[in-house]
């Protein structure tokens, strides 16, 4: 490991030692939604992270893709600027082996997991993020093999109930944003509130003409999110649309692929409603969910190679808890009806069926927890599959806690993998479902200044999906490939100090890292495409401070090395003035390096952004 990041640590750690520690301070459980069964953050079983909207803001990352690499555990093999195209990976995990969702709403796709990432939403509209680490399938199906991110939307402030609501409609520029390589964001949003409904609307374009040849993007992003007053609780309506189109080059066939060209759609329209009485929640939700896949191998000659991908994927969800005296019982059923239609991979469908139950209950004065659950699905091409699982929790004290989790999950093979054919590649009608046993046993320690997370964890994977040959000049071609062993530990520590300047608990000092392990027991291949690359080390380190009462300065330093040995050290700092104005430079010390594919990542460069109200 290079010698920056200890340098770095020892920086932050003489700025923290002469702090003053919080007191005084009360501490809030946070409760994570993306759960079927509502518990608090500090009685999980869990490795959970939750970014906080007030993080969000702070952080220097303009976009989702720059904001979870800011997270130990997390691999976000980005390709461009503007978050424009990245794979997202968990705990080494596949790129198409983690479950994406909206307000608990699934964002899966058929096609690829190379789109997991495409439902992005503007930083701003959302209020935060919960992350699962570690299997998910018997919450959330056959797609959380290696972990899961709920992001949640911005939510209307309660407003008491004996005070009529005014109507109003105001208007914000939510964001101008100038930058390095023409980089122009704009976004305007409104709140309209009338006596029974309540609007948030709004409107986020991305430009930028690129930092090399062909690497130009636009981005228009559409955010509709309405709450509708209704009796127990409101109906919800959210909608969204995406649609981004980037220069290639390089993304993926060979880095002297220079000229491809990529547009992409994607697309939600969602209703939730939740129902309470004393002992029972009931959450039904119904949403769509469509992708758009354009892909051109020469941008001005579309003829010599095009491929056009539509998915669509309609669901129906229920989930709920009942409250026993023994303990609590989650519950779900989510049906699905998915379909694609494309000049490459043909026409498919696929009906999907997910049941499950959690129990949880407590024993030796509630101090120790297990929640044993099971999920069952059916797949209309795959048959069925069922995920087991059990979570313990154990509290020594109120500051500490233990907790371990085992159980199983698949991955069914998107329709890339079984339909796709080029020049150079062809799928495999005939691949089995990627399954894995995880287990995971952690650490918790939460007090008025600290708080840590330290867990060791392993997935022993079978039938892995992969392209290979066997000679220089055959076809890749997709199969199961063998095992793989993944071991790992993951550390998480923060500090909240408060300065002379400020006492909010805003001002902390957060280290993590992370250490993969990978035994590959790979059958009869001579050349692999998707050869295991994991961040083997990853070490990341933040400080955000508060000066005087309006500035916040937020600095982040983030070292990989993978296991072929590449490393790299980036360096991002962001000044932010009342939240209205901020100064983000990225790639401090200007580090070549690349993600994936050998794209390289841009050097250093900065935005200057502001906020403005209008009412």
């Amino acid at each position: 490991m290079k010698y920056t990041y200890f340098l770095i640590f020892l920086i932050f750690f003489q700025k923290i030692i002469s702090q003053d520690p919080i007191t005084d301070q009360a501490l809030d459980e946070v409760v994570v939604s993306s759960e079927k069964i509502n518990l608090p953050f500090s009685k999980k079983f869990r490795t959970i992270k939750i970014i906080t909207s007030e993080e969000i803001i702070n952080s220097p990352a303009t976009n989702l893709s720059d904001l979870l690499q800011e997270i130990s555990g997390i691999d976000i093999r980005r390709r461009g600027i503007g978050g424009v195209q990245g794979d997202l990976y968990v705990r080494g995990g596949g790129f198409d082996q983690t479950l994406v969702l909206i307000d608990g709403m699934k964002m899966d796709d058929i096609q690829t997991g190379h789109h997991t990432l495409n439902v992005i939403l503007p930083l701003h509209l959302i209020e935060r993020i919960e992350i699962i680490k570690g299997p998910a399938a018997r919450i959330f199906g056959q797609n959380a093999f290696s972990g899961a991110i709920n992001l949640v939307t911005k939510n209307f402030k309660p407003q008491n109930a004996d005070i009529p609501k005014k109507k109003s409609v105001s208007i914000n520029l939510s964001e101008l944003v100038l930058g390095s390589f023409d980089q122009k964001t704009f976004s305007i949003g409104s709140k309209i509130v009338t006596k029974n409904v309540e609007s948030l609307i709004n409107f986020t374009s991305n430009r930028s003409d690129g930092y090399r040849y062909n690497t130009d993007l636009k981005k228009n992003s559409y955010f509709i999110k309405t709450s509708i007053n209704s009796k127990n609780s409101p109906l919800n309506i959210i909608t969204f649309f995406n649609q981004n189109k980037f220069g290639a080059n390089g993304f993926y066939a060979s880095p002297s692929a220079r000229d491809q060209y990529e547009e992409t759609q994607a697309s939600l329209l969602g209703i939730s409603k939740t129902f309470s009485s004393e002992n029972l929640s009931i959450t039904p939700k119904l949403y769509w969910r469509r992708g758009q896949d354009e892909y051109i191998y020469i941008r001005n000659n579309p003829s010599v190679y095009r491929n056009l991908h539509i998915t669509n994927k309609f669901s129906s969800e229920i989930t709920g808890s009942y409250f026993l005296e023994s303990g609590v019982l989650g519950f779900g059923l989510d049906l699905s009806h998915a379909d694609i239609s494309s000049n490459n991979l043909g026409e498919h469908k696929r009906t999907t069926l997910n049941l499950f139950t959690d129990y949880k209950f407590k024993l030796l004065k509630d101090k120790l927890v297990f929640s044993p659950g099971i999920a069952v699905s059916y797949f209309s091409d795959m048959s069925f599959h069922s995920f087991p699982g059990l979570d313990i929790g154990l509290d020594l004290n109120t500051s500490l806690k233990l907790y371990s989790n085992i159980g199983k999950t698949y991955r069914i093979p998107t329709y890339t993998d079984l339909y796709y054919s080029d020049r150079t590649t062809i799928g495999n009608e005939n691949l089995e479902p990627e399954s894995a046993i995880s287990t995971e046993l952690g650490i918790k320690f939460n007090n008025m200044n600290w708080n840590l997370t330290a867990a060791v964890f392993q997935r022993n994977s079978k039938n892995l999906i992969d392209y290979v040959k066997e000679n220089e000049n055959d076809l890749w071609k997709a199969n199961n490939i063998g095992e793989l062993k993944t071991s790992g530990v993951e550390m998480d520590i923060r500090y909240n100090f408060e300065t002379k300047w400020n006492s909010s608990n805003s001002n902390y000092i957060n280290i993590s890292y992370t250490r993969i392990n990978d035994n590959n027991y790979v059958k009869n291949v001579n050349f692999s495409r998707y050869s295991i690359n994991s961040l083997k080390d990853q070490f990341i380190s933040k400080l955000n401070i508060n000066y005087l009462k309006n500035i916040n300065h937020s600095i982040t330093y983030k070292y990989g090395e993978r296991s072929d040995k590449n490393n790299f050290s980036v360096l991002d700092s962001k000044i932010m003035y009342k939240k209205l104005f901020y100064l983000y430079v990225n790639n401090i010390l200007d580090e070549v390096y690349s993600e994936t594919n050998l794209v390289p990542m841009p050097g250093t460069n900065f935005l200057v952004g502001f906020t403005i109200g209008i009412n």
